[in-house]
């Protein structure tokens, strides 16, 4: 009995220290930002193109990942507090830079853009357009550090897109802030397609993984991650994953 007890034991310890029984790494995913990331009301797992992303990017690399879908500013404080590996969907800012690790290359782009009532007739604002006015932002999120410093713009926050949304049509700011297709759709759900319409853009930014500085292995994924994420850019699989995002979208 002893000696196959100890035979238990020892195999035991290899599945615990190979990759397969290894303890999956746990990233988080933003729940509210479709058509990228956002919560399957069914599963409480994240759908979109960035999980999609992450997935192939992890596969690639022989690595089990897990993911928690939670709102984006409790996503982002429990991966800078070594509470999980990462968070998607994140920008790059001066404020966040030195926070957590960065992959290279971000996941896809994304335009911040400018949106208001159909009464204004500019379609060409920037970001020196926001000045003297009030712009509604969603509390949590990542803008851009001189829109976020610059004293001559009022900001106003709210807890979703959805509710800076409504503050627009109410009157309570002059412009909001949303992401280009993020925001278009929640026009649609709104049903104010013919009230909300974009009239400018700030940039057109990145979005990443953003990995947490605390975790002993986020330097590491960072790294891995970038490894991964250009094998399946010249493997075709993102130019898929991508194709079949936009075809579903009705874009193509």
């Amino acid at each position: 009995m002893v000696p196959l007890l100890k035979k238990w034991l020892v195999c035991l310890v290899l599945l615990a220290t190979s990759p397969l029984g290894a303890t999956p790494l746990v990233i988080g995913a933003e729940d509210d930002w479709a058509p990228y990331c956002e919560r399957d009301k069914t599963s409480g797992q994240p759908r979109g193109l960035a999980p999609e992303l992450v997935k192939a990017v992890f596969a690639a690399q022989g690595i089990d990942v897990t993911f928690r879908t939670l709102p984006f500013a409790r996503c982002m404080h429990d991966a800078k507090s070594n509470k999980m590996l990462g968070c998607f969907d994140a920008t790059i800012t001066e404020e966040n830079r030195y926070q957590y690790y960065w992959h290279e290359t971000p996941m896809f782009e994304e335009d911040l853009a400018i949106f208001a009532l159909a009464s204004e007739t500019r379609r060409d604002l920037q970001l020196t357009s926001l000045e003297g006015k009030s712009v509604g932002i969603t509390l949590g999120y990542t803008y851009p550090t001189d829109f976020m410093e610059n004293p001559r713009i009022t900001r106003f926050q709210a807890k979703s897109d959805a509710q800076i949304l409504d503050m627009l049509v109410l009157g309570r700011v002059d412009y909001i802030l949303m992401n280009g297709m993020p925001g278009y759709l929640k026009i649609q759900q709104k049903q104010l397609t013919s009230k909300v319409v974009k009239v400018g853009k700030i940039s057109t930014d990145g979005f990443w993984l953003a990995f947490s500085r605390p975790h002993p292995r986020g330097e590491e994924m960072a790294k891995l991650f970038e490894e991964g994420l250009q094998k399946i850019k010249n493997n075709g699989t993102y130019e898929a994953l991508v194709r079949d995002f936009e075809a579903k979208l009705g874009l193509h």
